[in-house]
């Protein structure tokens, strides 16, 4: 008697990353929908989403309070008005170093520069892109 062949081994059935549901499809499918994919990469980007989205409302918020200060494209300001606004000194766009070693920081293009204690200069970046 001659032995039977072996059947071919069953196709093993993909589920889905998110809900655990069937996958149909391409071989290469992780997610049984979109609604799927997308509440996995939600749920895995959602940290670092919620820490970049608080870090640009400070930037923003920093931003308005040197524009509202700043009325005139170069002013000085103490640090009192600054704290009384709101101002983080701990979150800045970029920095600056003058050729004399002067520190300035940026939020974005509005600027500013501790030139003693108490006070700060308040400067616009004049870009050019």
């Amino acid at each position: 008697m001659e032995a039977k062949p072996a059947k071919k081994a069953e196709i093993e059935q993909k589920v889905c990353l998110e809900c655990g549901g069937k996958i149909i499809g391409r071989a290469d499918k992780k997610f049984c929908s979109d609604q799927c994919r997308v509440m996995h990469n939600n749920r895995l980007n959602s940290n670092e989403t919620n820490f970049m989205r608080n870090v640009n409302n400070v930037l923003r918020k920093n931003r308005r309070i040197l524009i509202d200060l700043n009325t005139t494209g170069k002013s000085r300001v103490s640090r009192e008005k600054l704290n009384e606004k709101g101002f983080d000194f701990s979150l800045f766009t970029s920095t600056y170093v003058t050729k004399e070693g002067s520190l300035y920081h940026y939020c974005y293009e509005q600027g500013y520069l501790q030139v003693d204690k108490n006070w700060y200069l308040l400067v616009v970046k004049k870009e050019t892109l």
